[in-house]
């Protein structure tokens, strides 16, 4: 196939190039923009003539990428990911909406507390939160921004640090040190965990035992024992002393508290400087 023009191709047909590559094929392509198939091989085969070289192999059973199509694919997404990025941070209007999922006790704890900050710096923003029951549903959640729990690797998604777990013996202010321990199930350090680390052999006992540790440090601040509580967590609780630490070691742990979000979103200069902006105030809170 002769070379016929030099320069840019047309940008129609580089984007309907690039989603007949990504899709692997002309009539996924098709879908994609609403076009018939015969719209999109004219496309493509316009393309090919311009340039010169064939991109695709077309046989019976659909079509393939030529090793100059595998080659030129990459190069044509990168131009255009950067296209609409420059565009967006020309031309696009500043985000108006902030949304973003968690655990309903991370959402009393850290991101409640953050709100005046993250507003005042932004005020033209509407936040908006949605609350899940168990970590697992943020699999499945559609709110992209997410605050997560653990150790900041997630497939496919960006985290940034909020704060590190650490877990230290607090209670209610009348509350000492042989009161009943609350104890928390899950996969944060427990007691024996603690007492191990601390030194601590003989514990005192108790009857209280939570899958949540929200709930658990409720449980301490209406004084029904000692939780070991989450420092992170506990920090607007602890200034308004409404639980105060016990003069024992802190656990310091490997997880902790991530504002996450999927490596294709956030792309553009002013969405991730929202993102920031709340990164920042969740890092300040309370």
């Amino acid at each position: 196939m002769a070379k016929k023009k030099v320069g840019l191709p047309p940008l129609d047909w580089l984007r309907v190039f690039e989603a007949a590559g990504r899709l692997g094929g002309f009539s996924a392509a098709a879908r994609e923009f609403g076009l018939t198939q015969a719209a999109v091989s004219q496309r493509i085969g316009n393309l090919e003539a311009w340039l010169g070289r064939s991109l695709f192999i077309r046989e019976a059973r659909g079509v393939s990428l030529t090793i100059e199509g595998e080659s030129y694919l990459p190069l044509v997404q990168d131009s255009l990911q950067a296209l609409e990025r420059n565009t967006e941070d020309l031309f696009g209007k500043s985000p108006r909406e902030l949304r973003v999922a968690a655990l309903s006790s991370h959402i009393d704890a850290l991101v409640l507390p953050a709100l005046p900050t993250f507003l005042a710096k932004r005020p033209k923003v509407r936040v908006m939160t949605d609350s899940m029951a168990r970590r697992s549903s943020l699999e499945e959640e559609r709110t992209w921004l997410q605050l997560r729990y653990g150790r900041g690797r997630w497939s496919g998604r960006k985290a940034k640090l909020v704060a590190l777990e650490v877990l230290a013996p607090m209670a209610a202010p009348d509350v000492c040190w042989g009161a009943p321990l609350i104890a928390l199930r899950g996969e944060r350090p427990g007691w024996q965990d603690w007492a191990r680390a601390a030194g601590v052999r003989d514990l005192p006992v108790g009857q209280l035992s939570f899958d949540s540790i929200g709930h658990a440090m409720m449980a301490a601040r209406q004084g029904m024992g000692i939780v070991l509580g989450s420092i992170p967590l506990a920090a607007g609780a602890l200034k308004a002393r409404e639980l105060l630490r016990l003069d024992l070691p802190a656990l310091h742990t490997k997880d902790g508290y991530w504002l996450t979000w999927p490596e294709d979103q956030a792309r553009s200069k002013k969405q991730r400087a929202l993102i920031d902006d709340f990164l920042t105030a969740l890092r300040g809170a309370p």
